[in-house]
């Protein structure tokens, strides 16, 4: 195997942690000729976020890993009915909606030649709009049957009904509306 660069490796030093050119250690990182005229400031910030990397894979202490992980829902679909405001004491106000998504799909044999029948289900998905100024557009011009795209993530709740019974429930938390319909955005 050719080499075309210096090798480094990661020493811990008591509570320190310090790149050193010996290689006796596990993890071997090999730099190119350009990285290594990095100055001492970018080269230190790069190392680090290679450390970072290799404890973040060989470490078995899970509570000190952040790791990125992605919650994003995008719906494109009509709203089932007119947007709710409503408040908790003492917590922000939330504007709620429902939006449907339609999936389709050909059954039986004809699905080259177009024969078959065609199936479709309708899902419906609760929307809340924490966010000041989108909570107030949303509430002011989402309308039912208006043809929407809400980007957002999804949550995972329990709440207490009327009847004193814990309920689950499956919310998307939209980030960003986009309207439409053309009645929506010729008012906007």
């Amino acid at each position: 195997m050719l080499r075309l660069g210096r090798t480094f490796c990661w020493r811990r030093t008591g509570s320190s942690v310090r790149l050193q050119k010996s290689c006796n250690l596990i993890f071997p990182i090999i730099f190119s000729a350009a990285v290594c005229r990095l100055t001492d400031k970018m080269l230190r910030s790069a190392s680090a976020q290679m450390f970072r990397q290799l404890v973040r894979y060989s470490s078995s202490e899970t509570n000190l890993i952040l790791e990125r992980s992605i919650n994003r829902v995008q719906l494109l679909g009509r709203v089932g009915q007119d947007p709710v405001m409503r408040q908790v004491e003492g917590r922000n106000p939330v504007t709620i909606f429902s939006v449907a998504t339609n999936e389709m799909w050909r059954s039986g044999d004809g699905e080259v030649t177009s024969t078959g029948d065609i199936s479709q289900k309708t899902t419906w998905h609760r929307v809340s709009v924490f966010k000041p100024g989108l909570r107030d557009v949303a509430y002011q011009y989402v309308k039912k049957g208006s043809r929407i795209l809400v980007e957002g993530k999804l949550d995972y709740g329990e709440y207490v009904d009327k009847n004193q019974v814990r309920r689950q429930a499956t919310t998307i938390i939209a980030d960003n509306i986009i309207f439409l319909s053309d009645n929506i955005r010729d008012r906007t």
